[in-house]
């Protein structure tokens, strides 16, 4: 008679962590995932606000974000989330400027440069560097380690771009795409980000935001779904410590496990995993956090016609119409999301406002006949790590030195920035590494 197979325990229910345990059930491993919170979801969570259903942030994914669509569709989810046929952007400017970058029907890498050959934000000469400028930046190895000591924004420079086109143009990207300004942001990802979004498959940068709030994408799916397999979801459980065996502790209590995969913040996960196991976890534990700051607006009338924007010259930077997964009726629900967000990221809610309801109001005129049923401010301070220079250097591997311990979350090395991308792969990765252990474990 074949032995059930072992347990393996998850510690964290972000994205990686559901990856991790959706795959596992799938295979027919059994899961236990314990997550310190109320609820699963991790950085993308939602939460109820007078009958409002509001997401703490705006996220969105590309088409080419290949592992979070293939999680989506283990969800069921895949119906819940509207991807762009084409890649569209409208870009908003003070001033009533406007511009769009739109995809055209070449194959890539040439899709892109009739969008930036007539981008009108740009001045003409302007559109011609941007245009070298992206050929050049496709012929960058991102796997190339100096990429990750050198700068984006000096690069741009040496390569003739502007102030303007900076500002314009490529901000529009890294700060989206890594939660970081150009001239703060590492080559390398930025590398990546570009050559496999913008400058790859001419599919590959199409936009998708999801219908339905980020409760009901993640949590709640995912937990239907591990449950489903036969895995087990413990909510409000604070693992404090992972001991040789694998052992873990939680709420004083010891449960061992044939493996353990720890998918938390990487500060919280320096503290859990014993230093035999990663002599190097003060390296990656001193990786910096860039913060991400969400206003969130409810007008008593529709005051934006587009589903989503892009703004530049203002300290606005995306503009989401979020009425129908907040369950706003009557009304227009909006998401201004800011990344990179040191400037707002302590400031009152009163300053919040006094400086991001004009700006909406130069951005959209309807607006300044509205009235605003309601306004609030969600903060995450450590969204994600800051991808600077010599950040790369610091991501660990998921396997560690104690077999059976294995490290997920987005901060890891998976070959992507900081994005929900870049969990779902890491909790993958944790999660075959902790197949082949239990495989090579049994007689």
């Amino acid at each position: 008679m074949t032995a059930p197979p072992a347990r393996v325990a998850i510690v964290g229910g972000g994205l990686a962590g559901i990856a991790a345990a959706v795959a596992l059930s799938e295979a027919g491993i059994p899961v236990i995932l314990f997550e310190a919170r109320p609820r699963l979801g991790g950085a993308t969570h939602s939460f109820e606000r007078g009958g409002l259903l509001a997401d703490n942030g705006q996220h969105v994914f590309l088409r080419c974000c290949t592992a979070y669509r293939g999680l989506l569709d283990r969800l069921g989810q895949t119906g819940n989330v509207s991807v762009q046929d084409r890649f569209d952007m409208h870009v908003l400017a003070p001033g009533g400027r406007t511009g769009r970058l739109r995809r055209s029907a070449l194959p890539g890498p040439l899709h892109m440069l009739p969008a930036l050959a007539t981008y009108s934000l740009l001045t003409p000469a302007d559109r011609l560097r941007a245009m070298r400028g992206s050929l050049a930046l496709r012929r960058l190895d991102p796997a190339d380690l100096r990429l990750d000591r050198a700068g984006l924004g000096g690069w741009l420079t040496a390569h003739g771009q502007s102030e303007a086109a900076r500002r314009d143009l490529w901000d529009l990207f890294t700060v989206a795409a890594l939660n970081v300004r150009t001239e703060e942001a590492a080559l390398g990802p930025a590398a990546m980000v570009f050559k496999t979004a913008l400058l790859g498959r001419a599919d590959a940068a199409d936009i998708g935001v999801p219908a339905v709030s980020l409760r009901e994408l993640h949590g709640t799916a995912a937990r239907s779904a591990i449950e489903r397999g036969g895995g087990e979801v413990r909510l409000s459980a604070k693992v404090e410590a992972i001991e040789p065996g694998p052992t873990i502790v939680v709420n004083g209590a010891r449960i061992e496990a044939a493996a353990v995969i720890v998918a938390t913040p990487h500060e919280q996960a320096a503290k859990l995993v014993p230093v035999d196991a990663a002599p190097d976890r003060d390296r990656w534990s001193a990786l910096d956090a860039s913060p991400i700051v969400n206003v969130h607006i409810v007008y008593d009338r529709r005051v934006i016609d587009l589903p989503f924007a892009a703004v530049t010259g203002s300290p606005v930077q995306w503009i989401f119409d979020k009425t129908r997964a907040g369950g706003v009726r009557g009304g227009q629900y909006l998401a201004i999301s800011v990344s990179a967000a040191r400037r707002w990221i302590d400031a009152a809610t009163a300053e919040v406002r006094g400086a991001f309801v004009p700006e909406i109001e130069r951005l959209l005129p309807r607006s300044r006949e509205a009235r605003i049923r309601d306004f609030f401010v969600t903060r995450e301070r450590r969204a994600t790590f800051r991808q600077s220079p010599g950040s790369g250097a610091l991501r660990p591997e998921a396997a560690t030195l104690m077999p059976g311990l294995y490290l997920a979350g987005a901060w890891t090395a998976t070959g992507w920035p900081d994005t929900m991308e870049g969990a779902v792969r890491s909790g993958l990765t944790a999660a075959g590494l902790a197949r082949r252990h239990l495989k090579e474990a049994r007689p």
